[in-house]
């Protein structure tokens, strides 16, 4: 089941669930996904009901110019760091010694916001370092204190494709305050399609999106890394996250930058690791951040070459200060 959103002048959009080719859809009852995950329990089967009638032809012509993230905003966004090669460059690229935990890494980010799929993305200064983030996702619904990785699992609700957005300048002055990142850290983007797990296959296995994620910088192929190497699981991420509280309906929790440890064969997912590889290779970083009017596209790929997300387009512009 694949399920978007629609632009309708209201700040969480209209729900609807869409057919698996991207071109017909069909209005849900209720209004928006957030409502939706609050009461998932009660309305799942109408949302699957409306997917079958769209697999047996129903449906209006879906306005894929009207569609927003499927999640505009919610309460929480956690965002992981689940793969170790990310990890590993990213000290090399920001010069900071080895985390050594054996706990998953994690930090709360904005979510009152995130851009759409094709939205152009503002920032006041290129001097920041403009960086994109290519992710997979997860959005639950309620989850309880204390879950277990096996009990987080069945509160996975849908799997989203993310671009978290950083500003790499800004970045290491945050880190270094011990109090996390604000400035570093603008809105996410999210692909237009959120899919429940079952939708997604075989590529939905171990807890993970074993799929690749195309990115591609400017029209030029940047990296095709594999979702499914996470050290992590998503019901680990989950459980970690819900260890001392309970996680709110909506929540969105975050793989962290994809990566694979063969990067020199299938590239990156964020222009920080290229700049840490360019360091370990030639002793200095020679890949710039973006410049305004540069375009970002990200696409998670089945090894069947279905996208079962949709595109995330978008062009770096400058904000109206």
């Amino acid at each position: 089941m694949r399920l978007g959103t629609l632009a309708d002048g209201t700040p969480d959009g209209r729900l609807v669930v869409v057919s698996q080719d991207g071109t017909r859809c069909l209005a849900a009852s209720l209004p928006n996904l957030l409502g939706a995950l609050e009461s998932w329990a009660a309305c799942e089967a109408e949302l699957r009901d409306l997917a079958a009638r769209l697999a047996a032809g129903e449906g209006a012509p879906l306005d894929a110019a009207r569609l927003r993230a499927p999640l505009p905003r919610s309460w929480q966004w956690l965002d992981g760091s689940a793969f170790g090669t990310h990890g590993e460059l990213m000290q090399i690229a920001f010069g900071l010694p080895p985390v050594e935990t054996d706990r998953p890494l994690m930090y709360q980010g904005m979510s009152d916001r995130f851009y759409g799929p094709t939205d152009p993305v503002p920032f006041p200064s290129e001097a920041d370092g403009i960086d994109f983030e290519g992710e997979f996702g997860v959005i639950v619904d309620e989850v309880p204190m204390g879950v277990t990785p096996e009990q987080a699992l069945g509160h996975i609700k849908l799997v989203v494709q993310i671009n978290d957005w950083s500003l790499r300048a800004i970045a290491p002055v945050e880190m270094k305050t011990g109090f996390g990142w604000v400035q570093a850290k603008p809105p996410c983007s999210m692909a237009p399609f959120a899919v429940t797990p079952d939708a997604l296959g075989d590529a939905w296995h171990d807890g993970r999106v074993c799929m690749d994620l195309h990115v591609d910088w400017n029209g030029e192929r940047f990296g095709r890394a594999d979702g499914g190497a996470m050290d992590f699981s998503f019901p680990e991420l989950v459980a970690h996250a819900a260890r001392t509280r309970e996680l709110v309906a909506g929540t969105v929790i975050g793989s962290g930058t994809v990566s694979n440890a063969n990067y020199g064969e299938v590239g990156s997912s964020c222009i920080s690791e290229v700049r840490a590889i360019e360091i370990i290779r030639d002793g200095r970083p020679s890949t710039p951040f973006m410049s305004y009017g540069d375009r970002i596209r990200m696409e998670g790929r089945t090894a069947e070459g279905f996208a079962p997300f949709g595109v995330i387009a978008q062009t770096v512009v400058p904000a109206a200060l």
